[in-house]
């Protein structure tokens, strides 16, 4: 029979091109029907008794299946944050309605519950693997929170909370995506854009183009906020942009139908009512469960003695940062101005820029320097392939090798444009997965960010931090194509805690800064000439330039993020309430009273970092610390390239982090590392 839904193909992302809006619902409930009968079928058989539980015949037909839908699933959601529409938007959320329904009713299934708990207290006499026996522990806590104990009554509320959250995730993401994408503000004047180098210029330029528009085109998208917040000379324009920005799905917008105000409040509320149905106190306690983490309090702890060593040093940089634009006859210094003096204070400073590094970092000789270093460290081969099918011709297709296997393959969409989630961010297609002892299925990854693209014929061009950004989620990606564990449920970022994922991309960005590898990634778009040793020498002295004001940022947020959910629900004005006592406490620099940043949040109102936040700082302590081993013996000694590789990323979730690290640095992390880093004693 021809099978013309591509979703239903064996692998559908090779068919990535034709799938559309009508193929993703009928394509979910069938392979859930699918899953559904064969679950069915399978406690029937166990509940004859007819053979004893064991790995090969609950836990590894179980993971076939995820895998399966996975297949389905993973090319749609990552369709809806790449080539968003209205069609593929109602078709997403009516499919992930079906499978909010499908994986809640399988985490309350009291058979799998028995036999998974089975076949756990049997490891022993079954001599399971460390890396089974961990999954079949976590496996045991997600049952716990999945509302396995409760009565029919609370598991029919339980599963209307799920769906309503997956419902609310879903409209704030589509809400904030609507919400910059309405707003945009033309300047025919080129003198009203003094200050913008020539490459934000000609990005303006494109954009307008892009419109049928003539002259320049500001949008909210990354790259063109950050041109006009870090250099235009305009004051008012930078206001203009920084308002539209910081009022995004808000009461304050130009247009404010993409409000994300009472959404928020409503998923407060249904993450309280379900922490309070599975009997803990509040959503954080909840969340704190599956974390490294041992509870909300000592998350609060770690961030709050992190501010108290930073918030000294972030105060005076802030001072600093304020006087030197009184120099300049600003008084009233504002949040418009921070982006704009900085780079001027570190032009001043230390004689850089990013507008200066730009021409450095051209995008295909830093893809090529961060491939040569992961096959330096991790022994492996990135090749290109083409012919592959994509959802965009900006879109490049790699595969990694080692020794002539196919270890893993990716996906890289570098550039910011219309109808694509805004951010940088790792995803998965398929994990590493051993379904018979003959045959390893190969991961796959998807790799995004928002990059500025090439205008003018010329390729495109990196700011450092968009290097850095790059390093950040390949190292994501690195954990994932990686790994060596055998299990889907644990295999590359699986069920790796979430305060411990940050680790890998983290480490990576260490690199951005070392003159072995800088000199591997830099050659100037006209001249072709690395980049000049005084110009490194410069880069690498500000490192550290505001590196304290950065981390009190990162820290109000984590710090908001866990109290919201560290309490009873608020409602808009509660949040707001929480926000600004959090920024007495920690900002140096208070916003407008309009500056909506939490109707922007999407990280914890529609990614996975609600009560996660501190993920960052926590993984950032073990990234630092591990990464001070290359320090110590050699930033290219490809012996601690070949120590991270065995025991943190080919492990992926088959054990405990904490274990991995100490298995890795010989003992356990401390702070030290981090501060020193952030240049803060």
């Amino acid at each position: 029979m021809t099978i013309t839904n591509p979703l239903l193909l064996q692998n559908p992302i090779e068919s990535v091109d034709t799938v559309s809006a009508e193929h993703v619902e009928p394509a979910v409930k069938q392979i859930i029907a699918e899953n559904q009968a064969i679950i069915d079928s399978l406690l029937h058989q166990k509940a004859q008794g007819d053979k004893p539980t064991n790995w090969q015949n609950l836990m590894l037909p179980l993971e076939i299946l995820e895998d399966r839908l996975g297949k389905v699933w993973s090319p749609v959601s990552h369709l809806n944050s790449v080539c968003n529409n209205e069609s593929l938007r109602k078709a997403y959320d009516s499919a992930l309605a079906l499978l909010t329904d499908y994986s809640t009713k399988l985490g309350q299934n009291k058979e799998l519950f028995k036999l998974t708990e089975e076949l756990y207290n049997q490891r022993e006499t079954l001599q399971l693997s460390q890396s089974k026996c961990h999954i079949l522990k976590d496996s045991l806590l997600g049952f716990k929170l999945s509302g396995m104990h409760l009565n029919d009554e609370q598991q029919a509320e339980y599963s209307n909370i799920q769906q309503r959250l997956a419902e609310l995730s879903s409209k704030y993401e589509q809400n904030l995506m609507d919400s910059t994408m309405a707003w945009s503000c033309a300047i025919d004047d080129k003198a009203d854009l003094s200050g913008l180098p020539s490459t934000e210029l000609a990005m303006l330029a494109a954009n307008a183009q892009a419109k049928e528009q003539s002259g320049y085109l500001i949008t909210l998208e990354i790259p063109s906020y950050l041109a006009i917040m870090t250099y235009a000379d305009n004051r008012s324009l930078r206001e203009k942009v920084y308002r539209a920005y910081a009022t995004r799905a808000s009461a304050h917008a130009d247009d404010s139908s993409f409000d994300n105000s009472a959404i928020m409040s409503e998923l407060l509320t249904l993450k309280y009512q379900k922490a309070q149905l599975l009997g803990f106190e509040n959503y954080a306690q909840l969340s704190i469960q599956s974390k490294m983490a041992e509870s909300p309090e000592q998350v609060i702890g770690f961030l709050q003695d992190l501010n108290q060593a930073a918030r000294e040093r972030a105060l005076a940089e802030f001072e600093t940062l304020k006087a030197f634009a009184n120099e300049s006859g600003i008084e009233n210094f504002s949040a418009w101005d921070v982006g704009y003096f900085s780079e001027k204070l570190k032009q001043k400073n230390f004689k850089i820029s990013q507008a200066e590094l730009r021409p450095y970092f051209v995008v295909d000789k830093v893809i090529q320097g961060l491939f040569e270093l992961t096959e330096h460290h991790f022994g492996v081969n990135i090749k290109a392939q083409a012919d592959v099918s994509v959802w965009n011709s900006d879109v490049r297709y790699y595969e990694i090798s080692r020794d002539g296997q196919l270890l893993a393959s990716f996906y890289l969409d570098l550039y910011a444009r219309p109808h694509k989630r805004g951010g940088a961010w790792m995803d998965d297609y398929q994990s590493r997965f051993k379904m018979s002892a003959s045959s390893a299925q190969t991961p796959i990854a998807f790799l995004t960010c928002n990059f500025a693209p090439p205008v003018n014929n010329q390729p495109a061009q990196l700011t450092h931090d968009e290097v850095v950004t790059l390093f950040h989620e390949f190292g994501h990606g690195l954990h994932h194509m990686l790994t060596q564990v055998d299990e889907l449920s644990a295999s590359g970022i699986a069920n790796v805690p979430w305060d411990a994922v940050e680790l890998p991309s983290q480490f990576m960005e260490n690199f951005c800064y070392q003159p072995e590898v800088i000199e591997k990634l830099s050659q100037h778009v006209d001249s072709g000439e690395s980049l000049p040793k005084a110009l490194l020498d410069r880069l690498i002295a500000a490192k550290n330039f505001q590196s304290a004001m950065a981390m009190v940022r990162q820290l109000e947020f984590g710090l908001f993020d866990m109290k919201i959910h560290n309490q009873t629900p608020l409602d808009a004005a509660g949040i707001q309430q929480v926000l600004d006592q959090t920024r007495e406490q920690v900002a140096v620099s208070i916003p407008p009273s309009y500056n909506r940043f939490q109707n922007g949040f999407s990280h914890i109102f529609s990614g996975g970092y609600a009560a996660g936040y501190y993920s960052y700082k926590w993984a950032e302590v073990l990234s630092a610390d591990a990464f001070s081993l290359f320090e110590e013996q050699g930033i290219m000694n490809p012996d601690c390239g070949n120590a991270f590789l065995t025991h943190i990323l080919e492990k992926g979730g088959s054990a405990d982090p904490m274990d991995l690290f100490v298995a890795f640095r010989d003992r356990k992390p401390n702070v030290d590392a981090l501060l020193r880093h952030s240049g803060i004693q």
